[in-house]
């Protein structure tokens, strides 16, 4: 049997450990503001931590890159973004996925710049209340934007965590504990740097598949490192298998070479995107909802996509019509105005498979 080391056995953590590795190795990302920066007195912009860490949620730094980019070229400041239309915004979002967070966006720019004057309050309790801001996101802009001591805990965070004190309890039910004990170590001296310190610390050492552990700032007083449990942990409860739900997307071109979407109900799955005229989605095999009458043409392929909670397949008919063609919902967009790129993924995939089918779309 393998004896276990207990922490009472080794040095304790210390954030100044951590600091020092992160003024060495920060990674540079474009919402960022750099550990020397920031010492010599440059602040980052609460408005770009914000929409940073929005865009970040369920989604990776990599794929998060570009969008924050287009974005803050395309809309500078959050009155900018305030001022801006629904559809513009959705459709920069569109590929991004979780599309509440570009509702919440929206929601969030218009009443901080009615109620607060164009800027971000710097209290976590008054961020609490603003539009699509819950507790991770409210102590991540009061602790990088204004270097409040407030404790942020993400997956990274709670990995970290969970290897430091070598918690085998299995997430979700972990959470408060993970919590406690990220609590316990943030500093009340550089608490912003120190919150990406230990994001940047999962992200990169101690990563999910062998962490590197022995060039790890945090090695000597981690317990999990020391018992051989690390790879193990975080534990997490088995996921109930996900269900598999059923729908028809319809791809209409006109004679003219005009698209027919329609812009989805601002609430729900895809609220506000615009899409392919379709069906309702369902366990069972899914009733005909065809927007006009066509002679409609079934594709082989179907267009497969995964959501938090189901996996959907589409079959995808399509049809040529005429000008006289009136559709009982949705719009015919001309053609030099239809961007597939605002499409969210799924809406992606059906134009993907069905533009062989279409003219003048190669």
């Amino acid at each position: 049997m393998r004896e276990t080391v207990n922490a009472a056995d080794l040095s304790q953590p210390k954030a100044a450990d951590l600091l020092d590795w992160y003024d060495r190795y920060a990674r540079d990302m474009p919402w960022r503001v750099g550990p020397a920066a920031r010492k010599a007195g440059d602040l980052p912009d609460p408005y770009c931590i914000w929409l940073s860490e929005v865009m970040l949620q369920q989604t990776t730094v990599a794929a998060v890159t570009a969008y924050f980019q287009r974005f803050t070229a395309r809309w500078p400041t959050i009155a900018d973004l305030a001022a801006a239309e629904d559809g513009d915004v959705m459709g920069e979002w569109a590929g991004l996925g979780y599309y509440a967070r570009a509702r919440n966006l929206l929601k969030c720019a218009r009443v901080v710049v009615a109620e607060h004057g164009g800027h971000f309050p710097s209290d976590h309790a008054a961020l609490l209340k603003l539009p699509g801001i819950g507790p991770y996101t409210a102590a991540a802009i009061s602790a990088i934007a204004f270097d409040a001591p407030e404790t942020v805990v993400d997956g990274n965070v709670e990995r970290v965590m969970a290897r430091l004190h070598d918690i085998h309890t299995p997430l979700p039910a972990a959470k408060p504990i993970l919590i406690a004990a990220a609590t316990a170590l943030t500093p009340r001296k550089r608490p912003g740097d120190y919150a990406q310190a230990v994001m940047d610390l999962g992200a990169t050492i101690c990563t999910p598949r062998s962490p590197a552990c022995g060039i790890c700032p945090w090695r000597e007083p981690c317990v999990a490192r020391a018992n051989g449990t690390a790879p193990e942990l975080p534990k997490k409860t088995p996921k109930k298998a996900k269900p598999i739900r059923l729908g028809i997307a319809y791809v209409v071109q006109r004679s003219d070479g005009a698209i027919l979407l329609e812009r989805r109900e601002g609430r729900g799955l895809l609220g506000g995107m615009l899409g392919w005229p379709g069906s309702d989605w369902s366990e069972d095999a899914p009733a005909p909802a065809p927007p006009l009458n066509a002679d409609w043409q079934g594709l082989p392929e179907e267009a497969r996509h995964t959501f938090t909670h189901f996996h959907l397949r589409l079959g995808i008919e399509v049809a040529q019509v005429g000008m006289e063609a009136m559709p009982s919902r949705g719009d015919f967009i001309p053609l030099a105005q239809f961007q597939p790129a605002q499409l969210p993924t799924v809406m992606r995939k059906v134009f993907d498979l069905s533009r062989g089918a279409l003219r003048e779309i190669g």
